[in-house]
This record gives C-alpha cells, structure tokens and sequence, in this order.
C-alpha cells in the first residue's frame, strides 16, 4: 500500500516521454541548458526556437514555440536528464547526436559569454550522448568559428 502511494507520487511528479520522441528530448535538453544558470532570457528562448526550426524544417516559428513551450513544461518536471538524452540515444545515430551538442554548444555560445553553469550542464549531457570530451570540445570549436 505505500509502495503503490510512492509510486503515484513519483510518477505525478515526473511524466514521462514516449521512447520515440526525440524531437521534444532535443527541445527539453535546449530548455534545461538555458536555465542552467537560473536565468533563462528572452534572447535564450528566441535562439532555441531558431535552433528548432533550424533543426527540423517542417517548423515553422510558431511550431518551434509551441515545441519549446512544451519541452518547458516537460523540463519543470523532469528529476534528472537521462530521460531526455536516452530518447535521443535510441533514436538517432552518432553523426545526428555531434549536431545536438553543436546545437547546445550554439545555445551556449549565443550570447558571447562562456557561462560556467550552462557548460557543465552541457559537459553532463554531452557523455549521456555517447559523445567524448574530445568531441564535445571540437563541436564547440566549430559553433565557435560559424559564430565568429
């Protein structure tokens, strides 16, 4: 009887995502890498609609919001990241997974300033991705180069 309470109350706390969706694991990890640091902008929530539509070309600006808006209200639930990166993991190869870092690393990157919070969450989630420090490092160094 309270195991059954425990599991009710976990499982209201934290929904899950269908093992497929990785579309909406990308968009939460973009969402939890900008609140990193406890202040996530408006700058931040515009660049990860242009990252979206970028990323998935049948979005539009108002698709791209909506998916944000919904990966933000996934990412206020979500206890830990694994969820997000392991619907990414099952559902895009290796090559795929470099342009989501690429993509976090244009997150972080965007604004000029190389934020200490934002780079560890992107650290913690680069390995969850099966993607090396190596890598990782020569991902932000191209986003660093197209940025400028």
């Amino acid at each position: 009887m309270i195991a059954d309470f425990f599991k009710r109350l976990t499982a209201a706390k934290d929904t899950p995502l269908d093992a497929g969706d990785a579309r909406l694991a990308l968009a939460a990890l973009l969402v939890r890498v900008a609140r990193a640091n406890d202040d996530y902008t408006t700058s931040e929530v515009a660049k990860i609609d242009v990252i979206l539509a970028r990323h998935f070309s049948d979005l539009d600006a108002t698709g791209a919001a909506a998916l944000r808006a919904e990966a933000e209200a996934i990412e206020d639930t979500a206890y830990d990241t694994v969820k997000f990166t392991r619907s990414i993991k099952d559902a895009v190869d290796l090559d795929d997974r470099m342009e989501v870092v690429e993509a976090l690393w244009e997150l972080v990157l965007a604004d000029g300033e190389r934020d200490h919070e934002e780079e560890g969450a992107l650290r913690l989630i680069a390995p969850l991705l099966g993607i090396n420090d190596r890598d990782s490092a020569l991902a932000r160094q191209r986003v660093e180069a197209r940025l400028g």
